[in-house]
C-alpha cells in the first residue's frame, strides 16, 4: 500500500507526491480533516480521505478532478467524479449525530488537484450569521441529503456484481475490464479520426470534444475516461498540451493508428480460449524488448532473425535484474521465437519471428500495463 503523509499546514499546503503515473506505486494517503482551513495540492493518485475516516473539514475543488468510490470486497463501486467549483466532504457535516461525523466514501485525485479545506468549525460560524429563513432551507436540504445517502447505501447491494461472483463469493476485481478497454479504444480512435486536426502526423483534439463523445454518447464513466488517459500517457501514446486558457486540454496522439491495432488485438484475444491467448509475463516482456533493440541495432529487415541471448542475460546480471532464459517460455509458447540453443562458441541464441514480435510488442506492453493498473486499483 501507499505511504501515509502528514496533512500539510496552510502555509505549506502541498501534499507529498507518491507517484503520478499509471505505473507508479500505490498512491499515498493524506489524512484529511486537520481542523484548519487552507489550500491543499494533491498529485495524481493521492487519497484525500478514505471511507470511515473521522471528518472535520469539507473541501472546495479549485482545480483538477477527484473520483469518489466505495471499497467493496476486493474491488470498488465507482460513484462519480467531481471537478473544479464543486464541494466534497460535506456529507459528514450533515451527520445526524455530530459526534459520529465520518466519511461516507473515499476520494482520490485523478488529475493534479487543488482544494480549499474549510473546517467544520469555520463553516458552522458562517452558518450562524445567516438569516433564520435561510437556515430553514439549508437544514431541509441537509435532511434530504442524509436520506439520499442512506438510500444509496441500501441500494449498494445491487452494484456489486463486478466484485462478487455466483453465490456471493468474491471474484477478481478489475477497474478496466476488456470490454471497457475495447469501448474506450474504439471511441478514441473514431472520434480522433473524425474530429482531430492533423499537424505533421500528430493528431490534436480538445479533451472536451473527446469527453463529450466518450461520456455523453458512449456512456463511459468519468473515472474510466480520466484513468485511461493516464494509462495512454504512461505508454507515451498521448501527450497533453495547454489550450488557450493554459489548461492541459489539447490531446496529441502521435500514433493514432496504434489505437486501432490495440483494439483489434484485445478484441481478438478476449474471444479466444485461455490456452490460445498471448500472455507474456513482465520478465518476458523485458527480455523481448532487449531482443527487439538488439535486432533493430543490426537493422534486420527479414521476418526471421537470430538473436544472441547470452549478452542480454549478462547485461541483466550486471544490473542486478533477475531475468534468465527460462523467462522466455511464454514467448516460445506464443511462437515469437524458438527454443534457445547453445552454439559451438558457447553462446546462447534463438530464432525470432521479428515481424510478428514487432507487430505485437506494443499490444503486449499495453496489456501488461493494464494488468498492473488493475492490480494497483484493487489495492488502493
Amino acid at each position: 500500500m501507499g505511504l501515509r503523509a502528514t496533512k500539510p499546514s496552510p502555509a505549506n499546503a502541498t501534499a507529498t507526491n507518491a507517484g503520478a503515473s499509471a505505473s507508479a506505486s500505490p498512491a499515498s494517503t493524506a489524512t484529511s480533516g486537520s481542523g484548519k482551513s487552507g489550500l491543499l495540492a494533491l498529485p495524481i493518485g493521492h487519497i484525500l480521505f478514505n471511507e470511515g475516516d473521522k471528518a472535520s473539514s469539507l473541501y472546495i475543488i479549485q482545480k483538477g478532478q477527484l473520483r469518489l468510490f466505495r471499497p467493496k470486497g476486493r474491488g470498488f463501486i465507482e460513484l462519480t467524479v467531481l471537478r473544479a467549483g464543486e464541494v466534497i466532504g460535506e456529507m459528514a457535516y450533515f451527520a445526524e449525530d455530530p459526534n459520529d461525523q465520518k466519511r461516507s466514501c473515499s476520494a482520490q485525485a485523478i488529475t493534479p488537484t487543488e482544494v480549499i479545506e474549510i473546517s467544520f468549525n469555520a463553516f458552522t460560524k458562517t452558518l450562524s450569521t445567516l438569516n433564520p429563513w435561510f437556515k430553514t432551507i439549508f437544514n431541509t436540504l441537509a435532511e434530504r441529503l442524509r436520506k439520499t445517502n442512506t438510500r444509496l447505501k441500501e441500494l449498494e447491494s445491487n452494484s456489486v456484481s463486478s466484485v462478487h461472483g455466483p453465490g456471493g463469493n468474491q471474484s477478481e476485481y478489475k477497474f478496466f475490464r476488456n470490454i471497457d478497454v475495447v469501448r474506450l479504444l474504439s471511441t478514441f480512435f473514431l472520434v480522433i479520426k473524425a474530429h482531430s486536426e492533423n499537424k505533421n502526423n500528430v493528431f490534436e483534439i480538445h479533451k472536451k470534444t473527446l469527453k463529450h463523445y466518450a461520456i455523453d454518447i458512449y456512456n463511459i464513466t468519468d473515472a474510466k475516461f480520466e484513468e485511461f488517459i493516464n494509462l495512454l500517457k504512461y505508454l507515451e501514446l498521448l501527450e497533453l498540451a495547454p489550450d488557450n486558457d493554459n489548461i492541459p486540454n489539447i490531446m496529441k496522439f502521435p500514433r493514432v493508428d496504434i489505437l486501432r491495432s490495440l483494439f483489434i488485438f484485445i478484441n481478438t484475444q478476449r474471444n479466444l480460449a485461455d490456452d490460445k491467448r498471448i500472455i507474456i509475463s513482465d520478465k518476458c516482456e523485458i527480455f523481448l524488448q532487449k531482443i527487439l533493440t538488439q535486432l533493430y541495432d543490426k537493422k534486420i529487415d527479414t521476418p526471421w532473425a537470430e538473436a544472441e541471448i547470452s549478452s542480454i542475460i549478462t547485461e541483466f546480471k550486471t544490473k542486478g535484474i533477475s531475468v534468465d532464459a527460462s523467462d522466455l517460455k511464454p514467448a516460445i509458447d506464443s511462437k515469437f521465437l524458438t527454443e534457445p540453443i547453445v552454439g559451438n562458441d558457447g553462446k546462447l541464441t534463438c530464432k525470432v519471428d521479428h515481424e510478428f514480435l514487432k507487430k505485437n510488442f506494443l499490444p503486449i506492453r499495453f496489456m501488461n500495463a493494464l494488468s498492473k493498473f488493475n492490480e494497483k486499483k484493487s489495492k488502493v
